[in-house]
């Protein structure tokens, strides 16, 4: 049985949930490291853009994903 077959869901566009996911779970990890850093500005500054990242990764495989979800039916 093929992964589609089993999931019912394209490999592709399982691949960009798989993403997404991932990226919400980094953004999720990352405030706990700006929680840890307190008041230290270098690295608040630093985990706030990996932080932004992962939010734009996210945000953009929304996207995709409404995409990809209305042109498969």
């Amino acid at each position: 049985m093929s992964d589609q077959q089993a999931t019912g869901t394209s490999d592709p566009t399982y691949n960009v949930i798989s993403v997404v996911y991932h990226a919400l779970q980094g953004a999720e990890t990352i405030q706990k490291y700006l929680d840890d850093a307190g008041t230290e500005d270098e690295l608040r500054t630093f985990f706030e853009q990996v932080q932004k990242g992962y939010q734009r990764a996210a945000d953009q495989g929304k996207q995709l994903l409404v995409s990809r979800i209305e042109h498969e039916h």
